[in-house]
């Protein structure tokens, strides 16, 4: 890739691309959902919120940085269902503050942004539990701000932060006592991390398909009622 920062277009093309690689996975997430009660819901719930925003985001031609940062916050918000839906609209909106004033992105700027969305989704949860999301996001932004002090390469950078993201959610299993039980690791980690690996994919050209499909029509919440925080993820 070998670029150092990253324009509004090439944001817009990354979150659409993640979004979709996120809905690919569903289905597989929902089988690795067994904290904190295996309804098996986590892709499905992730997904919907994903593609809240998803579908704002798609409507926007040529947009500004601001643009998008309103219409991915705006959108998971609008869109968060369930627990691992809600913290995962928690860490975009964290993400777009910071990204948010900024004509492109550097090295610097995206471990700042994963930082804040971070410290965003922890501070929404009441009894913040690790082994889960938030330990996969936390692993993530510290890795990200050691690589923003040694590189402004942008695909070195993300590859790296993935590849610790990827260790983090493997250790899961020995965090949540639960997760290594059912021999499993934490389904709102993993669907994270099929977000970023998306994303990633998007923003080098591995994937060029940024188009929202049929599958990715609105889709009626689960008769499930959507549960508050309340301490769980």
């Amino acid at each position: 890739m070998g670029v150092s920062t990253i324009d509004a277009g090439m944001v817009k093309n990354a979150f659409l691309a993640g979004a979709k690689a996120l809905e690919a996975k569903k289905d597989w997430i929902n089988e690795l959902n067994v904290f904190p009660v295996p309804d098996g819901d986590t892709g499905t719930n992730m997904t919907l919120t994903i593609m809240a925003a998803a579908r704002e985001v798609a409507e926007l031609e040529s947009p500004t940085m601001d643009e998008l940062a309103r219409a991915i916050s705006s959108g998971s918000l609008r869109g968060a269902r369930g627990n691992s839906g809600v913290i995962l609209s928690q860490l975009l909106r964290g993400f777009t503050k910071e990204i948010k004033g900024n004509d492109e992105i550097t090295t610097t700027i995206l471990a700042n942004a994963m930082v804040r969305g971070t410290e965003t989704a922890y501070k929404a949860v009441m009894k913040p539990k690790e082994g889960t999301i938030l330990t996969v996001a936390k692993g993530m932004s510290d890795k990200a701000l050691e690589m923003a002090s040694c590189t402004d390469d942008i695909e070195t950078f993300a590859a790296e932060v993935i590849r610790h993201g990827d260790y983090i959610l493997d250790q899961t299993p020995e965090i949540l006592p639960v997760l290594k039980q059912a021999g499993v690791v934490d389904s709102g980690g993993q669907g994270l991390m099929q977000v970023v690996k998306g994303a990633f994919d998007g923003l080098t050209g591995k994937t060029g398909d940024f188009s929202l499909g049929s599958e990715s029509a609105p889709v009626k919440p689960s008769k499930r009622r959507q549960e508050g925080l309340q301490g769980r993820i």
